[in-house]
């Protein structure tokens, strides 16, 4: 997984009815864009992630370069 700041992460909702969570990259804490990552939810709360296989990265065209970690 390779993310930049300003990419998005999309992790995938495990049980049925529960919703996909969506959240900015904030922060890419890892050398060349690799995990973990700051992220930045909609209502403003921050966390730090390790992101699993329920999860994918949404590249968006506001990128800056990767961490060095």
């Amino acid at each position: 997984m390779e993310a930049r700041t300003g990419d998005r992460l999309l992790t995938h909702g495990r049980t049925v009815g529960r919703p996909d969570r969506v959240a900015e990259i904030v922060e890419v804490r890892g050398p060349r864009g690799t995990p973990p990552y700051r992220l930045r939810y909609a209502d403003g709360h921050e966390s730090l992630a390790y992101p699993g296989p329920d999860s994918v990265v949404e590249h968006t065209g506001r990128r800056e370069d990767p961490g060095t970690g």
